[in-house]
């Protein structure tokens, strides 16, 4: 099979969206509990992973009643949403690359963390939401990052291997879902190098 999977994360490497998130959430804890995370804490601990699982470790470290998720959670989607349409733009070089990689018959897929009502606004405003073959967002899983059930589920679905799938991740959480998934791994520091140059050694 001369063609390949591209499986795409969403925030850190198709839009700028991990600082929208951080913002956002701290936003929606300060409101509702009278708490922040520490940009350090967001680092070593948060980065990557979805809101509920951030919220429930909260809890566990004793920073936050549970009884606050679920206020906090919808505070927090909806300042995102408010942030992704003040902050997103159409993104040129990225629907010059997907639209590149398809016309070789590559199939492209992006699977996020991200709820898919934030997902699918940010990949609008990008102008890419409509090339993908596949959207998988984390209320399409049971187990989101880092457990490789996303990827897994995307390879089994298009029918391809480890060794004909290519997964552009950036976050720790993100490398260690990719990176199980026996798939090649392309790490990225941020969606400046994500471009079809990137690719043109594959």
């Amino acid at each position: 099979m001369s063609n390949k999977l591209y499986i795409f994360d969403l925030d850190g490497v198709l839009v700028d969206a991990c600082e929208w998130h951080r913002v956002a959430l701290n936003e929606a804890l300060l409101e509702v509990c009278n708490y922040e995370i520490s940009l350090e804490e967001h680092y070593k601990t948060f980065n990557g992973i979805p809101t509920r699982v951030k919220l429930k470790r909260l809890s566990e470290m004793g920073k936050i009643p549970a009884s606050s998720h679920d206020s906090v959670y919808m505070a927090k989607q909806l300042l995102t949403m408010e942030i992704i349409k003040r902050n997103a733009i159409l993104r040129p070089e990225k629907v010059e690359m997907i639209k590149t990689l398809k016309s070789r018959g590559n199939v492209v897929a992006c699977y996020t963390n991200s709820i898919r009502e934030t997902a699918e606004l940010m990949l609008e405003k990008t102008g890419i939401l409509e090339l993908f073959d596949f959207v998988l967002t984390n209320q399409d899983v049971d187990n989101p990052k880092p457990d490789p059930e996303g990827y897994v589920f995307l390879m089994n679905h298009f029918g391809f291997s480890g060794e004909d799938t290519f997964i552009i991740e950036d976050s720790p959480k993100g490398m260690a879902a990719a990176n199980a998934s026996g798939a090649n791994v392309i790490q990225v520091k941020d969606p400046d190098e994500v471009n079809i140059d990137l690719f043109l050694r594959i």
